[in-house]
């Protein structure tokens, strides 16, 4: 059972738009899994400029890959270096706490999690 950046049960990111590296809501990881997904996120514009500043646009759609495109306030499995990434540039987007992974406290301490931390 994946467990979230508390410890308990992992619940899920979103639905709508389908999120994770397994694409079935939930940012949880595994071996296949290189990029680690395991941060849920709230888009912002912000975050999604910056993030196309660097070389991943998420927000204009991919229908061949299936990807609508993100907006602010979809939900999203970021990779935990890109959140740090996003933190120290001062562009990190707010936390769905319980549907984020306990792996991405290998990338980043709880309390700068709690920080960002948003109840939906």
């Amino acid at each position: 059972m994946a467990r979230n950046v508390f410890g308990s049960e992992l619940i899920t990111c979103s639905n709508d738009p389908l999120t994770g590296f397994y694409r079935d809501g939930c940012c949880k990881t595994g071996e296949q899994d290189r990029g680690t997904h395991t941060v849920c996120a709230v888009m912002t514009k912000e975050f999604l400029d910056f993030s196309k500043s660097r070389g991943n646009d998420l927000s204009t759609p991919r229908p061949e890959w299936n990807f609508p495109g993100l907006q602010p306030g979809d939900r999203w499995c970021l990779c935990a270096s890109r959140w740090v990434e996003a933190h120290k540039s001062g562009k990190a987007p707010k936390v769905k706490l319980e549907a984020t992974d306990e792996k991405t406290l290998d990338f980043v301490s709880l309390d700068t999690l709690v920080q960002y931390g948003v109840k939906e």
